[in-house]
């Protein structure tokens, strides 16, 4: 039988009186896309967290490929590419030296790059089409841009499972078909995908697995089965199925992206 690769078992989290994650429990497989979706508030931030190890739930357990989470840190085998707000994108630092971070772990207290290291981080920018960007300061990148150059650094480190919060929020849709398609082939070489996403759109194309969340896992199925408006109306409330049937009789929705170009960084 395979390892999970994320395995989220009875896990709760408070922060004081208030409750974020409610006896919630995932498990996704080596190779697989899987979209995280609930309502602001719903807990997600919370299950990343836990995932990454950055806190520590009241019940339960998490493992990432049968390890707890702060050894597969130390490993290099989990990485992250946070939510937008969460960088500061007026830090000096290089495309390169961000994709450059994913290799820490290995350099030892000088953190002076090897020839490996430089080697790792040339394919990793290379597979996420930003070769080009490379000396660029990271702020002056586009959205989608950016979020590829998180992913790089994961790719750099060697990380098998990545995590991704909110990849497609202020991007373009050339930005997000280009990042689906890169997330897909990493999901075939055999990294594990966990993507938090308000874009509901995007699901299908993107992840091989859906999880509705609501502090708990409400469902947890293939993307066209969580997304029946009967199965989001028990996390996003009865306004979904109004809206969808608003929708069954008019032209696709676009995703409401901000149209930043790729072109123009």
């Amino acid at each position: 039988m395979t390892t999970p690769a994320i395995q989220v078992t009875d896990v709760t989290v408070h922060y004081g009186e208030v409750l974020a994650l409610d006896h919630a429990s995932l498990s996704v497989a080596p190779g697989r896309v899987c979209g995280l979706i609930g309502m602001n508030g719903s807990g997600k931030s919370t299950m990343f967290g836990a995932i990454m190890g950055r806190l520590r739930p009241d019940t339960g357990n998490v493992l990432i490929n049968g390890e707890n989470p702060a050894k597969a840190r130390k490993q290099g085998t989990i990485g992250y590419v946070p939510q937008s707000e969460a960088v500061d994108w007026a830090f000096p630092l290089s495309v390169r030296d961000v994709v450059m971070m994913g290799r820490y772990g290995g350099m030892g207290i000088t953190r002076r790059p090897r020839r490996a290291d430089h080697d790792a981080v040339d394919r990793a920018l290379e597979r996420v089409e930003l070769t080009e960007f490379a000396g660029r300061q990271i702020g002056q990148l586009s959205g989608g841009q950016k979020k590829r150059a998180f992913v790089a650094r994961g790719i750099a480190q060697g990380a098998t499972t990545l995590l991704l919060d909110e990849p497609f929020a202020g991007v373009d849709k050339r930005s997000e078909a280009t990042m689906t398609r890169l997330l897909r082939e990493l999901a075939s070489d055999g990294a594990t995908i966990l993507v938090s996403t308000h874009d509901l759109h995007a699901l299908p194309a993107l992840a091989d697995e859906a999880v509705l969340l609501m502090r708990r896992v409400l469902m947890h199925g293939s993307p066209a089965e969580v997304l029946k408006p009967e199965n989001l109306a028990l996390a996003f409330g009865l306004d979904v199925l109004d809206r969808a049937e608003s929708q069954d009789s008019t032209e696709p929705q676009h995703s409401p992206h901000a149209q930043d170009s790729e072109d123009a960084a």
